[in-house]
């Protein structure tokens, strides 16, 4: 499969996660041309804050493997990781990173910080941007435009606008 063919699974777990009234975003783990996880983000189902779609996909491909070095995985994911996630990766020691859309306001592979390709770090990260980008950006869209209120404001201010990944 391709990364695009990828991808499209992550959309549709971040399909998932916006019929759950959960932020969209959805992530998919890759050994050797098999999914071994997947998952969206789950933070107002699991009462989490760090129920977010790479990290819970990062827990089940290690359990899945048997290990919690993920040398040889890829993850694809929606939206850009924010740093939770992005340094997640960084200590799993993925090996690639493939996202869609970029987060310009909380992005922390390329956006706001590079995380993954730090050198101050022991490990990088190889990163595909922009795989699916308006198919991914568009979910998102979608989703904020729904819960916005007439005046433009988000339904709860805890939550962020749309303009910003706010996982």
């Amino acid at each position: 499969m391709t990364d695009e063919e990828f991808m499209r699974k992550a959309l549709a777990e971040a399909e998932e996660a916006a019929a759950a009234g959960e932020v969209p975003i959805g992530a998919v783990i890759v050994v050797d041309g098999r999914i071994v996880a997947r998952d969206h983000n789950r933070r107002e189902e699991l009462n989490d804050p760090t129920a977010h779609a790479e990290i819970l996909a990062l827990r089940k491909a290690g359990k899945e493997l048997g290990r919690w070095r993920l040398g040889r995985a890829t993850l694809y994911v929606t939206v850009e990781p924010c740093p939770m996630c992005a340094g997640a990766m960084v200590q799993a020691r993925l090996e690639r990173l493939v996202y869609g859309a970029r987060d310009l306001k909380a992005g922390a592979v390329e956006s706001t910080v590079n995380l993954v390709r730090n050198k101050a770090y022991n490990h990088q990260v190889e990163v595909r941007a922009g795989c699916l980008e308006d198919a991914c950006a568009d979910v998102m869209t979608r989703f904020f435009a729904g819960r916005r209120g007439r005046d433009g404001d988000h339904p709860d201010p805890e939550e962020g606008t749309g303009g910003s990944r706010s996982q």
